[in-house]
């Protein structure tokens, strides 16, 4: 997905997959082969090179599999390692909420205590940050970003840069008056996540989530490395910007982009199918927090807060539907996220009161793009298909 339409996690559905060539199929569960069937129908419908998910109950292994290929004719397996996205806004406002429950920082804190000199600093409280309501704009967005990542995939981006071009640009609305998605929220989080800790960012999330939920396959990764085995993606995402017209054939391999244009450096991570279900799993249910902390994460605390803006794109009202809490996404009672870059695909989903993950993970082959080079986030149709299957009445409809 080109980078301008990666911002609108909000209307997401969030899906949480395990990738394995049929491994992991409960013999005789139908519940497994209903999941199968979804995997088996997506990669055809959706024009899937590839669909890795995982779906637990209660802890059970329901379906873990892997379909399709990483690469020609190199199968995709559910032991292979991708980008982690939008995942790390979950970890770094977890890591947050641990440091406000060992009293070393308030979540009203002012922004002006770390970075003074920050526009509208004084304003601003690390809340605004996490929860996209404090009106910075999205550097995403921005020219330089949005035409520099396609004309060159393998510029290094710094969190200094990043904070820059997302301040420097007009604010979006005046702090704590409405909600609008921007990833300058979270590269500067984790600035701050630094100063409270004294760590570097990646050090930082390594010891207060990925050690405590023992996550053995995701670590922080500030190149455009991705340890073996990878999961290969492929995309027409640049078509547009390099001019490539739409009658020509234009597919390449976007593995090794450089991801640091996503988020703050020590927060671009790789991850697995099964530790991107299990962090899921344990932060739906407070695994590392204090129980108002993860009420204060979890719940919809913003629904009926916000409205859509002139000249905002990423403003909108948070609905009961779909609301944002912190670091997360709320699809009625699941709790989610969303990741969408460089040919990849990913959702996940948590739904606490029938104790059921779902995970997905999706790569694409050539006609899955459109004429311009965008094309949808198929791990959210399948996620919802199975949702819906598993769980039925308790995703909602969303436009």
């Amino acid at each position: 997905m080109r980078p301008a339409s990666c911002k609108l996690a909000l209307v997401a559905v969030i899906v949480v997959v395990l990738g394995g060539p049929a491994g992991g199929l409960a013999a005789g569960d139908p519940q497994a082969s209903v999941v199968a069937e979804i995997a088996r129908t997506a990669m055809a419908r959706d024009h899937l090179k590839a669909v890795i998910l995982r779906v637990t109950s209660d802890g059970r292994n329901v379906y873990t599999a892997a379909l399709g290929e990483s690469m020609y004719g190199v199968p995709a397996t559910t032991q292979m390692h991708f980008r982690n996205g939008a995942m790390a806004f979950n970890y770094m406002a977890t890591t947050l909420l641990e440091l406000v429950d060992r009293k070393k920082v308030r979540l009203d804190d002012k922004l002006a205590r770390f970075f003074p000199s920050l526009p509208y600093a004084s304003r601003i409280t690390l809340r605004n940050l996490a929860n996209m309501t404090s009106g910075y704009a999205d550097y995403v967005y921005q020219p330089e970003v949005l035409h520099g990542v396609d004309l060159n995939p393998f510029r290094h981006w710094t969190s200094d840069e990043l904070i820059l071009i997302g301040v420097r640009k007009p604010m979006m609305f005046e702090p704590g008056t409405n909600w609008g998605y921007s990833h300058t929220n979270y590269v500067i989080l984790g600035r701050v996540i630094e100063k409270i800790t004294g760590m570097p960012l990646a050090q930082a999330l390594q010891t207060y989530i990925m050690t405590p939920m023992r996550l053995t396959q995701t670590r922080s990764i500030d190149t455009p490395a991705i340890p073996a085995p990878a999961l290969h993606t492929y995309s027409s995402e640049r078509r547009e910007d390099l001019k490539i017209p739409a009658g020509e054939s234009f597919y390449e391999d976007a593995t090794f982009w450089d991801p640091s244009w996503t988020t703050g450096n020590g927060a671009v991570q790789v991850t697995d199918i099964t530790d991107m279900a299990k962090s899921m799993e344990l932060t739906g249910r407070g695994t590392l927090l204090s129980r108002a902390s993860f009420e204060a994460q979890v719940r919809p605390n913003l629904v009926g807060f916000g409205h859509s803006q002139a000249g905002c794109v990423a403003c909108r009202q948070n609905t009961v539907a779909a609301n944002y809490g912190l670091g997360l996404l709320n699809l009625g009672p699941w709790i989610s996220q969303i990741k969408s870059f460089a040919g990849c695909g990913g959702t996940v989903g948590y739904l606490p009161a029938r104790r059921l993950t779902i995970a997905v993970v999706t790569t694409y082959l050539p006609e899955a793009f459109d004429s311009k080079g965008n094309y949808p986030n198929p791990s959210q149709t399948v996620f919802a298909e199975i949702a819906n299957s598993l769980a039925p009445g308790t995703l909602p409809k969303l436009p």
